[in-house]
């Protein structure tokens, strides 16, 4: 009975910590940066919460979470950022040939290996659709993205995108992570766990590297930058009567302790300024945090249902599921993409807030380990482990790095200014954070092996 009692505790108390944790960011560096924060941890939570659906409900390794968050990324670009008209007129129709000609290429390809039985037959027409499809591609797919590159490099050298609201993105997002997990999943769900984890990294960097090489489709690594945003602008709200008239009301006490009238007025200028960056991450926050407390509704649900109930059988003996008529194939397909759609609304979202779409940014193997990491120590199998552990992790990973520079300046406090030992230590101040995840993995190994937030067996 003590024991379930405080499995019942630990959620209350660990994001009772968090909120004390954000809440010193707030008083001591300041609330705009307590605010980046959150939002950042809110965006990690969901991507945490779609790797536990893989693996904390069906099992699934899933080492491609960065290929996900960089296609959500991605329609971010293609659904908001305005169509480049020129690079369409110029160009645009040898691109739609060419996708025509892969879409066909891949359906006659289909046909073949499906309806042929004959295997000599089958291989020379595998062969031909091969060779004739890529010299299709070929004759219009080079010649239009020369074509697009070259039209004002420096802004765009891109077809741009539909010119939509970038809200809209993040639901287009997780149809296209889905999509492309369907065909993933296709190809490597049979294939075991330690294999499945290699194969996925592995198209991950495929898609990353595609994203990045493409400048005809993204910019490649000259990024995307002024894409649209679901929240007002800082300089319009500085400019807004009733947002100056808020300020004022709020901060009355302030401004009436002031002397002159050119110091209350310099005073309420710096106010403006400062409420306008925090009412826009709260504007962020707001948006963001209602998608997640659906996501995790949704997920709930499903971990309750019948459906869940079958995945984490699955999970847990795939013999005996198997040996009761449970098509364990067409279940993982189903979560891998669920979970992938989730990550893909998750990138969208990242690149909404950055404002920004940074192809290089994405690094698999680092990232990839982050989130895991949130999977974890939150709590395998638990979604609220999983966004304790977004938050947790993420406000671990950027406080860091400052308190490791903190640290190393004490250490070399006594040496001297070009002493080489305290130049070594200052330079290495920023890698130490990477020490620090790997010692919260091994201490949440040894002490918490199930998570701060356990998976609940519920025994009827």
């Amino acid at each position: 009975m003590c024991i379930r009692d405080s499995d019942e505790l630990r959620a209350p108390i660990a994001f009772t910590i968090m909120g004390i944790l954000l809440a010193i960011v707030g008083f001591t560096q300041s609330w705009s940066v307590s605010l980046s924060v959150i939002n950042l941890c809110i965006i990690s939570s969901i991507m945490a919460i779609g790797v536990n659906l893989q693996w904390g409900y069906g099992g699934l390794f899933n080492a491609g979470v960065m290929g996900f968050t960089a296609l959500g990324g991605l329609t971010a670009v293609l659904v908001s950022h305005d169509p480049i008209y020129e690079a369409w007129d110029k160009a645009g129709i040898g691109i739609v040939i060419s996708a025509i000609i892969f879409v066909l290429s891949i359906t006659a390809l289909l046909f073949v290996f499906r309806n042929i039985e004959n295997k000599q037959i089958r291989n020379t027409l595998i062969i031909l659709i091969i060779v004739f499809g890529l010299i299709g591609i070929n004759n219009f797919y080079g010649p239009s993205i020369d074509i697009i590159e070259s039209i004002n490099p420096a802004k765009t050298g891109f077809l741009g995108g539909l010119g939509l609201p970038i809200i809209f993105s993040w639901l287009i997002a997780a149809v296209v992570a889905g999509l492309v997990a369907w065909v993933i999943g296709k190809i490597t769900l049979r294939l075991r766990s330690d294999y499945l984890a290699i194969a996925t990294l592995g198209i991950s960097e495929i898609v990353i590297a595609v994203v990045k090489h493409e400048d005809w489709l993204s910019r490649g690594v000259k990024n995307v930058s002024g894409l649209d945003r679901p929240v007002p602008y800082e300089i319009e709200l500085q400019q807004s009567e009733w947002f100056l008239n808020l300020v004022e009301r709020i901060n009355f006490s302030k401004l009436e302790a002031m002397q002159s009238l050119s110091s209350r007025q310099d005073l309420l200028n710096d106010l403006v300024i400062d409420s306008s960056g925090i009412f826009v991450k709260l504007c962020y926050a707001g948006l963001f945090f209602s998608v997640l407390l659906l996501i995790f509704y949704l997920s709930q649900l499903a971990l309750n249902s019948p459906w869940g109930r079958m995945l984490r059988a699955i999970r847990d003996n795939e013999e005996a599921a198997s040996a009761m008529g449970k098509n364990i194939f067409a279940q993982h397909l189903q979560i891998f993409i669920i979970g992938s759609a989730i990550i893909g609304i998750a990138g969208a979202m990242l690149t909404t807030l950055d404002g920004q779409f940074t192809p290089g940014s994405y690094r698999p193997l680092r990232f990839t380990f982050i989130i895991w990491l949130m999977v974890i120590i939150g709590g395998s199998g638990n979604n609220l482990g999983s966004i304790f552990g977004g938050f947790f992790i993420w406000f671990i990973w950027i406080e860091a790095e400052p308190l490791s520079i903190g640290f190393m300046n004490m250490l070399a406090g006594g040496l001297e200014y070009d002493n080489p030992l305290r130049m070594h230590l200052l330079g290495s101040a920023a890698h130490l954070r990477l020490f620090i995840m790997g010692l919260l993995l091994l201490l949440a190994l040894r002490f918490m092996p199930r998570g701060v937030i356990p998976e609940k067996i519920q025994k009827k």
